[in-house]
């Protein structure tokens, strides 16, 4: 007997042994420079195994082993963050992931992959989605669910991608400020535990931190060396990136919409699709990831992003709420004889039960003050085409001011909780677009300002405040917690109805300055506006942030009065012309307040401006100076075909034996000749750049010698054109 069991357990062992072995399929997600690389079996967990560089060979990938869980969920055997968490019908609070199977397909330069997953047990289905963009070397990543339960599912968590990673150290750049202080850059080394970045506000949730990060490894972030992977949340809702690094030294990363406050209950049958989360690798330090986030921008992040953004002058500054028709014919008239494109009219031109006069009231009333423009907007607009400029107008559509005609008619348009008192800020409350008709008459104002004022060409979007007292007069009672998701959603469905019917109307994203600026929306969008902060300084530290992700053809800045409005800070206005060059210029400073030398100034700029225009705007961003880093900053774009560049160099702070860091540029032709000329020069003051000007060096002296030259004075600037031959 002992012998029989023995002879069949060796028949057993050599049976096992001539059975075929299942090998783990390899799914490979690339673009030109990034990988990221997932091992599966049919009915086995998903695994993560590879994100960093792309290897040359694709076959080799094969050869990579399972390491990290591809998308943890809640009640399985992993410990850490979940990025899905379910309560099924049954009240069962676990879930399990398998994968099922891949697809993928391609558009040209964009492979679009989806991978399967499903629950054994309930039928749950998962979608990981994926578009990898080739040329531009970043990749997007979002998740989607729905299920056949019937009396549907709660999802407490839902992520939009994680990713892993293994390094012996990690440093985040986190970007973070306020009003007039956005995107204020932090480094610090994470350590074992959670670092959680988010926003909890539902709108305008930009205001105190942005949802984009730079995470280098084993060293601190370098512009031009070193691992970095860098990301950014396309959703202008409540979000939250995690960085968790474990007790192996493993770190995880989850992004995603802030399940704070937003649990959700889903129906069977029902698609619940989160953000894109937007992400490339570098091996070459922070630059490339900064010119594969502006190549990707311009051909799919930002609307038209191939076509010349205008000059402006806005009269908000100016004016703020008190003008009317002849002062801004007269605005009109100097925007023309400047040299603009464009004439912005800014906040006060509606209302006329409750005039806007203040911040205080008559927004949502959304007809023109007849007191203040008795011919309406239309004359206006005539003024500006009979000047040879376009005009644009100033809306804030999803806002309202308790003291106004709207809120008479419809107060249940408004969030707010039901038995508490009324809370507002900038004396003003936020439009429920949860609700479809909120969502019709959202659209209405802009397509009637549109329709009754043929000829308008640019809309500036508003919105100046965020939720507080949380709650949607139209979402049933357990409903409550989607306000933060279907608010969001509610607005892409207006902002997609704008855009169907005017898609070539160009238009601004502004919340106050910065506090709504990503790409979830910037789809939809022309330009924005990121700081209230016209100060040329801080300007300085808020574009250098924000460059790192978004491109400066889509920034606007605008060169505005001394003592500046919140600063009280007083910059010469060369510098002040310098800075706004380095991006989209529009002016708030009004040439009638200017002396006729000052004003001459600013005409030959903006003509400079035009001769440089196309470089800044859609040329390839290197940063060579930091302003965190030492008294002087600069900065380089550099035309696709190397043909010329534009650098511009401040001197933040006075230094008394002169600053003379070398300009090592980037980027340039090593085999080209280069010409050197100082442009927008003011003739007061005296420059040590003479020594270069005119002269021709090759592109491989420049990036290894570079431009040489002292800077002296506090707020002393320069920018230099540089053409091959």
């Amino acid at each position: 007997m002992k012998n029989i069991r023995l002879s069949s357990l060796v028949i057993l062992l050599i049976a096992c042994a001539l059975m075929p072995v299942k090998a783990a399929e390899t799914i490979v997600i690339e673009t030109s420079g990034t990988a990221l690389v997932f091992k599966a079996e049919a009915g086995e967990k998903l695994y993560q195994s590879y994100l960093g560089q792309r290897l040359e060979s694709k076959t080799e990938y094969e050869a990579f082993s399972p390491a990290f869980d591809a998308f943890p969920t809640f009640g399985g055997k992993a410990f850490g963050e979940a990025a899905l968490r379910i309560v099924h019908q049954d009240g069962n609070t676990s879930t399990e992931l398998v994968y099922e199977s891949v697809e993928t397909s391609n558009d040209g330069d964009v492979v679009f992959t989806t991978i399967n997953l499903k629950d054994p047990v309930y039928p749950v289905n998962v979608r990981l989605c994926f578009k990898a963009y080739q040329k531009s070397d970043v990749i997007e990543q979002w998740m989607e669910i729905e299920h056949t339960e019937k009396k549907g599912v709660v999802l407490y968590d839902f992520s939009s991608s994680y990713l892993s990673l293994a390094a012996q150290k990690y440093f985040l750049t986190e970007f973070h400020g306020d009003w007039a202080q956005e995107m204020q850059m932090e480094e610090q080394q994470l350590i074992y535990g959670t670092k959680i970045i988010d926003s909890r506000i539902g709108v305008r949730s930009n205001q105190f931190a942005h949802a984009c990060f730079l995470l280098s490894e084993n060293q601190k972030a370098a512009e031009n060396s070193g691992n970095v992977l860098a990301g950014q949340l396309e959703w202008p809702g409540s979000w939250q990136l995690r960085f968790e690094v474990n007790q192996l030294g493993d770190l995880h990363l989850i992004s995603g919409m802030n399940p704070y406050a937003s649990h959700y209950n889903l129906p069977q049958k029902t698609v619940f699709k989160t953000p894109a989360f937007l992400f490339t690798y570098s091996n070459a330090g922070t630059g490339l990831v900064t010119r594969r986030f502006h190549r990707w921008a311009k051909q799919y992040g930002i609307h038209d992003g191939s076509r010349t953004r205008m000059t402006l002058l806005n009269n908000w500054e100016a004016t703020y709420f008190k003008f009317n028709e002849e002062v801004l014919k007269g605005i009109i008239a100097d925007a023309a004889d400047m040299g603009f494109e464009l004439f912005l009219l800014d906040d006060g031109w509606f209302g006329n039960k409750y005039p806007r006069n203040s911040d205080h009231q008559g927004l949502g009333d959304w007809e023109t003050n007849h007191e203040k423009l008795p011919n309406g907007l239309g004359c206006l607009v005539k003024e500006a085409t009979d000047k040879g400029i376009q005009f644009g107008i100033w809306l804030e559509p999803e806002m309202i001011n308790p003291k106004s005609e709207l809120y008479e008619k419809h107060p249940e348009w408004v969030i707010t909780q039901p038995k508490r008192e009324i809370d507002t800020q900038r004396h003003q409350m936020i439009l429920d677009l949860t609700n479809p008709k909120v969502q019709d008459y959202v659209f209405s104002v802009v397509d009637r300002t549109m329709q009754q004022n043929p000829g308008i060409a640019y809309i500036k979007w508003d919105c100046n405040r965020y939720m507080t007292n949380a709650a949607s007069p139209y979402l049933k009672p357990q409903d409550q917690s989607h306000l933060f998701i279907e608010y969001t959603r509610g607005l892409y469905k207006v902002l997609d109805r704008v855009r169907e019917k005017y898609p070539d109307t160009h238009m601004m994203l502004c919340s106050g300055g910065g506090g709504r600026i990503d790409y979830g929306t910037l789809r939809y969008f022309d330009e924005f506006w990121i700081s209230d902060n016209t100060d040329a300084l801080d300007r300085i530290f808020i574009q250098w942030g924000t460059t790192y992700f978004f491109p400066a053809m889509a920034l606007a800045s605008h060169v505005s009065v001394v003592p500046n409005h919140i600063t009280k800070r007083i910059i010469p206005l060369k510098f002040r012309f310098d800075v706004a060059m380095s991006a989209k210029l529009g002016m708030d400073l009004q040439p009638k307040d200017m002396s006729d030398e000052d004003k001459q100034f600013a005409k030959n700029a903006i003509q400079e401006y035009y001769g440089i225009r196309s470089i800044v705007q859609q040329g390839d961003l290197y940063r060579l100076l930091s302003p965190y880093e030492g008294r002087r900053t600069a900065m380089q774009y550099v035309t696709e075909d190397k043909q010329k560049s534009v650098v511009f160099s401040y001197l933040l702070k006075k230094t008394i034996n002169g600053e003379r860091t070398p300009l090592v540029l980037q980027g340039l032709d090593p085999n080209k000749h280069y010409t050197v000329k100082e442009i927008n020069k003011d003739p007061k003051q005296y420059s040590w750049f003479s020594s270069l000007e005119g002269k021709t060096f090759s592109g491989d002296y420049l990036m290894k010698y570079g431009l040489r030259f002292t800077m002296y004075n506090e707020y002393d600037s320069k920018v230099i054109l540089l053409e091959a031959r």
